[in-house]
């Protein structure tokens, strides 16, 4: 069954980031974080109180309050990110935040990357430069710096979010405090765009944001899906194997957004996307 869960990983992962970057075209980033992690966190409320998740309650949960104070600037740039830049470029380059950054905390307590790692990374490094396209390019300096930004705060997470929890119900936990908090921080800083004058609702008002309240519910639930997926796949076999199906999420936006949006990429930019992808794969089988 981890390949089954696996797939389905990237699937959810894939549309979840596509939905969150199409939103962000209409209607300020901030918003659509904020939202679709509210209704995140109501649904997970609701698992933690059907397994008993509270039984897991300890100084572990650090990890998670922190994981949650990062998340959402993350979100928010990679949001961003999506909807000034292409979503075949953005989306594979923030997802080697969540292979970069594990490994390269391994490196600081002692651990040495493999072969593949190492490939990995120069397959990573060489992508990024490319899917940067050419000058005057259609992916500009400000959305590749949110992407990389988003992609380590990603991988800041899932370090964060791996010491918050020893098991399956702990893991629900850790993600609703993490969620909480998103919901916390994300509130904070729309109170002091709103006083700084910043646009906090699309031109629609608030009837707008209700209109697509569905399709954040399904930004946000699709997310806790996928991590409740990812963590049925590591728990029914190899971690490798789910992390490495898992990490094909990409992919997912990419075709959407080439079905969806007939989006078009120069020949270099796909070459550099792809070639991003690939280093993920190297990267997680490593």
């Amino acid at each position: 069954m981890t390949p089954v869960f696996a797939l389905a990983t990237s699937l959810l992962w894939g549309l979840a980031d596509f939905g969150g970057g199409l939103l962000t075209r209409r209607m300020p980033a901030l918003t659509v974080v904020l939202v679709s992690q509210l209704l995140a966190v109501a649904t997970l409320g609701t698992v933690v109180l059907a397994t008993g998740g509270w039984s897991e309650l300890g100084p572990q949960l650090w990890y998670a309050v922190a994981a949650g104070v990062v998340g959402p600037a993350a979100m928010l740039a990679f949001y961003c990110a999506l909807a000034l830049g292409p979503m075949g470029v953005v989306a594979p380059l923030g997802a080697l935040g969540g292979v970069l950054v594990p490994i390269g905390v391994g490196l600081v307590l002692g651990e040495r990357p493999g072969f593949l790692q190492v490939a990995g990374i120069a397959v990573a490094v060489a992508g990024v430069v490319l899917a940067s396209g050419p000058g005057g390019g259609s992916v500009g300096r400000e959305s590749l710096l949110l992407t990389l930004g988003a992609a380590a705060g990603f991988g800041t997470v899932m370090v964060l979010i791996a010491e918050a929890s020893h098991n399956l119900t702990g893991l629900f936990l850790a993600l609703f405090v993490q969620r909480l908090c998103n919901v916390l921080v994300g509130g904070g800083a729309l109170f002091v765009s709103a006083r700084r004058g910043a646009a906090v609702l699309p031109e629609g008002g608030l009837a707008e944001v209700r209109a697509a309240l569905p399709a954040l519910a399904f930004v946000g639930l699709a997310d806790v899906a996928a991590n409740g997926t990812y963590s049925l796949a590591a728990h029914h076999g190899p971690v490798t194997v789910a992390a490495v199906l898992a990490s094909l999420y990409p992919v997912v936006t990419a075709l959407t957004a080439r079905g969806v949006l007939d989006e078009k990429l120069r020949t270099v930019q796909a070459s550099g996307a792809g070639l991003a992808l690939v280093g993920t794969v190297l990267l997680a089988s490593g």
